[in-house]
């Protein structure tokens, strides 16, 4: 059978790759508690271990049993793009926010799919930093453009710079994607820079798009500021897996310029219908008061744990150069261990049980040296993970 083209462009997620072998050894006898051995320890996987709250989860009960599971409009609930306008204003102090600039959609992955679609095209460039989710440079393949990775390292805490995406930008090019907070990196772009960027782009008649699906796990109140601020001309990407905890649910949503909602609206009518109704209606009981303040009571653990494991890392020879300032990753250098970060995995994996994520996914520049730690697992785990870890180095070395 043949394929189609662009999927010689799109590379295997490795990162469920990692999984899938991890999940195979956690299913034998050695990760068998009752047999002596030691459970996995999954920190390679961006997936807070909080779920949805009772609230949430109620809504959704609620909801099924009303019989409210009918198609919604593809934009979404005007109830939900509302709530979603009045949180911009109460915790960005973005008070500009109007409902119908937001469209709601199945997951990020659904809104970049959309916002790519909707805006490149065969021969256009997007710019990109790397190190970089695979995903969104992957949708740029799919909808046949090109992705153009810039070389960003720990001096530029691993974001691109306005300097860059002067020097990049041609006549192909189209515009930037870009990620504040970071997967991998979990570190955000300074906000000066932001500016520039957005004044960069604007300039030569570009598109900045900016995934801010972390933006909610802000940890330094000098980043926690949307790039929403910078204008109308600005796409931003979010989601409700991440701050508000309801992964599988796949609901998201983009913010959008006015001229750009029909023709997103147009392609959502077509490619998704709408949005899971009752995902949205569930989403509604995410912006009442007590819900919010769980949320914040989340995002100081997540805190805490990063306060956790930058310090034991580096305890343990680890070299982390950039603090993570949101997110919930640790994007450290293996290099004092191991020439090779899949190897180093692999290997933390059978002799510690311990699943981490190797740099390969992210990107070029020296990923063989990087590894990704998700902390979103309990203090516990990160506790256990880090005296593993420190057991099996000490054992390799010896």
């Amino acid at each position: 059978m043949k394929l189609a083209q662009r999927l010689e462009q799109i590379e295997p997620f490795y990162v469920m790759e990692c999984a899938k072998a991890a999940a195979e050894i956690a299913r034998s006898p050695a990760c068998d508690p009752a047999q002596g051995g030691r459970r996995m320890i999954y920190l390679n996987i961006g997936e807070p271990d909080f779920s949805a709250p009772p609230a949430v989860q109620a809504a959704a009960r609620a909801c099924i049993e009303a019989g409210r599971t009918q198609y919604t409009p593809a934009t979404g609930l005007p109830a939900l793009r509302e709530a979603i306008a009045r949180w911009y204003g109460a915790h960005f102090g973005l008070t500009d926010i109007a409902p119908e600039r937001i469209v709601i959609t199945a997951g990020a992955s659904a809104a970049l799919q959309l916002a790519c679609l909707a805006l490149f095209e065969r021969g256009d460039r997007v710019l990109m930093p790397d190190p970089c989710y695979p995903c969104n440079r992957h949708f740029v393949a799919a909808a046949d453009a090109e992705a153009v990775l810039l070389p960003a390292g720990p001096e530029q805490r691993f974001q691109p710079s306005a300097a860059q995406i002067e020097a990049a930008w041609d006549a192909r090019t189209r515009g930037v994607l870009l990620a504040s907070p970071s997967n991998p990196t979990g570190t955000s772009i300074e906000p000066d820079e932001m500016r520039a960027i957005v004044e960069a782009v604007r300039a030569r008649g570009g598109v900045t798009i900016v995934d801010e699906i972390y933006l909610g796990l802000s940890y330094e109140e000098h980043f926690g500021h949307s790039a929403l601020a910078l204008g109308e001309d600005v796409i931003s990407v979010n989601s409700f897996s991440k701050y508000f905890g309801m992964t599988g649910w796949r609901l998201g949503w983009l913010v959008l310029p006015p001229a750009l909602v029909q023709p997103i609206e147009k392609l959502a009518q077509n490619l998704f219908i709408c949005p899971s109704s009752v995902a949205q209606h569930a989403a509604l009981a995410c912006f009442a008061p007590e819900q919010l303040a769980e949320y914040e009571r989340r995002r100081a653990e997540f805190r805490a744990r990063r306060d956790f494991i930058v310090p034991a890392l580096q305890q343990l020879g680890f070299t982390v150069p950039v603090v993570p300032d949101g997110a919930f990753y640790v994007w450290f250098d293996v290099s004092a261990f191991s020439d090779s970060s899949w190897d180093f995995c692999f290997e933390m994996m059978a002799k510690a049980h311990i699943a981490l994520t190797p740099g390969k996914d992210f990107g070029k520049l020296g990923s063989e040296r990087w590894v990704r730690l998700s902390f979103a697992s309990s203090l516990e785990d990160l506790q256990e993970a880090m005296a593993r870890l420190g057991q099996a180095l000490h054992t390799t070395r010896a």
